[in-house]
């Protein structure tokens, strides 16, 4: 459809930044610019942060930018900025609220309303600092304030449109904040603005949303946001349909050669592979031996570790001849621990997206997938790993998911944990109980392939260990009523 602007025989306007990368992705690019954005949320939600980077980023580009306040005077707002560590230096601030001799002075009005006595200067101080400056940015902070310079709800939107009109015209992009009660709702301001871009605080999480963007589509729904020492981050939600990458299908072994005749050459390049079993019986370490092996021919491997700390893996990686120290110094091995509880899903998929996108990861690991439930926070889990593993397909990244179970019967507790449709393959080990010796039992483990979905396998389940040179895939499992019993970490 032809824009207005189009139809007017203009050139579509520039895109601006926002000064937060997420946010700029979640428009398709930053803001239109030369017009007006209303920045709304709850005390605490970030808006004067956000409103701060906006004008930082303008800056950075050599424009003219102005902080218009309406409540929080200048050195409150250079203090709390410093305290950010936001350098606001060669920003502009007018500070229209009241004066520390307002209370002392008690100013009071016999004839006409405070609204009539005092429009007319702060409408006049914002146009002579505006002629002055000549801005290309301006943020107004919050113009819910400018509700008490008029004398009634029509005359105040009447005001607001006329003011924000002023700018836009005079070429310059606005973001304006609110300050919204049950009282003094905001929703007038939202039908006069370009756009809406809300923060929410929720019981466990923060968020953004943006729910309305003149002339151009956006990235809709929640995303995660964050205040820290650097400002507010926003990592957007992950649409995969959004991210593809030419590559070869071809087959990753595991270095294991019988393990690699069970795959039939290997897992696929781009695929999920999801590997189950109970505690301790050595997925991650199979894991670890894919990613070795294409560390061998010269390929990244990145390992996302929710259960462990990284001197335990660290140790068991070298305990099984694994060159962990050597694997690190050349940058093809990346071992990032993650605190389930301190991200967020949308977090985590920037995390992820950054190493496959920026640093070349081929392999990546996500150990484990019970970790990783946690961070999710009563979402939907498989959405979310949905969105995740085939973003990594589309990039042609191998995915490896570690999932515990707490079956070693015939149910293989993959399809339990709903996780078995997104795979492409599923290699499942087991604990089982052996004779030993007359009247002795010990425990041994076997591994098989349950799974594959682009070519066919072996489906011979077989018994392995894990040794100081790996895992070692030996014989088929002997045929006998003691494979599928109960062992520590099952129960029948």
């Amino acid at each position: 459809m032809m824009t207005e602007e189009r139809a007017m025989g203009d050139l579509p306007r520039p895109r601006i930044s926002t000064g937060v990368e997420g946010l700029d992705e979640i428009l398709y690019g930053g803001l239109i610019s030369k017009r007006a954005y209303l920045l709304k949320g709850g005390p605490g939600a970030g808006k004067t942060c956000l409103s701060l980077q906006f004008l930082m980023a303008g800056r950075k580009s050599g424009e003219k930018t102005l902080f218009i306040s309406l409540s929080e005077t200048e050195t409150q707002l250079r203090e709390n900025a410093c305290y950010m560590n936001l350098d606001i230096t060669g920003i502009d601030i007018l500070h229209l609220g009241p004066s520390v001799t307002f209370f002392s002075e008690l100013e009071s009005y016999d004839i006409f309303s405070p609204a009539e006595v005092e429009r007319g200067p702060v409408t006049e101080k914002i146009v002579e600092v505006v002629e002055r400056l000549q801005p290309s940015r301006v943020v107004i902070d919050a113009i819910t304030q400018m509700r008490y310079l008029s004398t009634d709800p029509q005359q105040y939107r009447r005001q607001v449109l006329s003011f924000l009109r002023y700018l836009v015209e005079s070429g310059i992009t606005v973001i304006y904040t609110s300050e919204a009660s049950h009282e003094a709702p905001d929703e007038d301001l939202q039908y006069i603005s370009d756009g809406v871009i809300t923060l929410e605080a929720f019981s466990d999480r923060r968020a953004a949303s943006v729910t309305k963007f003149r002339g151009s589509d956006f990235r809709g729904g929640y995303h995660t946001l964050k205040i820290t020492g650097e400002g507010v981050k926003i990592f957007p939600r992950l649409v995969p349909e959004n991210h593809r990458r030419t590559f070869v299908r071809e087959q990753i072994p595991s270095g294991v050669p019988v393990l690699d005749r069970m795959l039939f050459g290997g897992v696929e390049r781009g695929t999920v592979t999801i590997i189950s079993g109970p505690s301790g019986v050595g997925k991650s370490t199979l894991a670890y031996q894919f990613a070795q092996e294409a560390a061998k021919r010269g390929e990244r491997a990145v390992i996302y570790a929710f259960d462990e700390e990284i001197p335990l893996i660290r140790a068991r990686y070298e305990g099984i001849g694994l060159p962990f120290q050597s694997l690190l110094e050349k940058d093809l091995l990346r071992i990032e621990k993650i605190e389930p509880l301190l991200f967020t899903p949308d977090e985590f998929a920037v995390r992820v997206r950054e190493e496959v996108e920026e640093r070349g990861a081929q392999i990546v690991i996500i150990d484990s997938m019970a970790g990783y439930r946690l961070s999710i926070r009563g979402e939907n889990l498989i959405a979310q790993v949905h969105a995740l593993t085939k973003y990594m397909a589309n990039m042609g990244t191998t995915i490896f998911l570690i999932n515990e179970v707490y079956e070693i019967t015939n149910d293989n507790g993959v399809i339990a944990a709903g996780l078995s449709y997104l795979s492409d393959n599923i290699i499942f080990m087991r604990y089982v109980e052996r004779t030993l010796a007359p009247g002795h039992l010990g425990l041994g483990k076997i591994i098989g392939v349950l799974k594959k979905r682009l070519s066919d396998h072996e489906t011979t389940i077989r018994e392995f260990r894990v040794t100081s040179r790996g895992i070692e895939v030996g014989e088929p499992a002997p045929v006998g009523a003691d494979l599928f019993k109960s062992a520590p970490g099952g129960r029948k």
